[in-house]
């Protein structure tokens, strides 16, 4: 059994895996091995597809997982995290919907500020305008980082906004919630509303853009953390 449970890094809508690139390299420096580090690289096709592609992920690792959901990754977490060896859930910024609500709903309920810069392609698939990507995701990120995330970012089916949570682990499971207090992606509003609903082991707030796991790595590494020790 290893001694320490494995990290287990979930995306959003608009990035992959590598969005957690600094997360990764924090976890490094607390410790924490490629062998106890795996971002999940999400197709953004369905919640089902997602939640499939993740929970594949989880079924091979030997002994206890912290998973972590940045964003849309927080819906995919709260649906596939009641595995057995899911020890606590890590929401970064993210969505954590209960029964029957969808990302979408909660967005419709109190939009955030940049919800105009979302625009459909011919194929269904969503994007972030990206002469608007700056100020909408990553604000305080350099104009540098910013435009790699612009450029790369990973468009999700605009259905997948819609897929409804029909189990919440977290109704489950020990939660963990980090709050972007200046999110532009999800309404700050939403985040208090969906961390405080959960009761959570713990609640940070970072006065963050929705990329706070790239603009405030080592804090959001700390929380992880606490929940890896708790």
């Amino acid at each position: 059994m290893p001694d320490k449970p494995s990290i287990v890094l979930v995306h959003g809508f608009w990035g992959g895996a590598a969005h957690w690139a600094k997360v990764i390299n924090e976890l490094s420096k607390n410790g924490y091995g490629a062998k106890n580090i795996h971002a999940v690289e999400n197709p953004l096709t369905s919640l089902a597809d997602d939640v499939a592609r993740t929970s594949k992920m989880v079924a091979q690792i030997e002994g206890p997982v912290v998973l972590v959901g940045h964003s849309y990754g927080g819906k995919v977490i709260t649906q596939a995290g009641d595995m057995p060896n899911v020890k606590a859930l890590v929401y970064i910024a993210a969505f954590a919907p209960d029964a029957g609500e969808s990302a979408g709903g909660i967005s419709q309920a109190k939009p955030p500020a940049a919800f105009a810069n979302i625009a459909p392609d011919s194929d269904g698939f969503l994007w972030i305008k990206p002469e608007k990507f700056r100020e909408s995701f990553c604000q305080d990120l350099s104009e540098e980082e910013a435009l790699v995330m612009a450029v790369t970012q990973k468009a999700p089916v605009g259905s997948t906004f819609g897929d409804n949570v029909t189990a919440p682990a977290w109704r489950k499971k020990p939660s963990y919630y980090q709050v972007s207090t200046n999110d532009r992606m999800i309404n700050p509003e939403n985040e208090q509303m969906m961390a405080d609903r959960m009761k959570p082991m713990k609640k940070i707030e970072l006065a963050a853009s929705h990329a706070s796991l790239a603009s405030h790595p080592v804090e959001v590494t700390a929380l992880i953390l606490e929940a890896a020790q708790g």
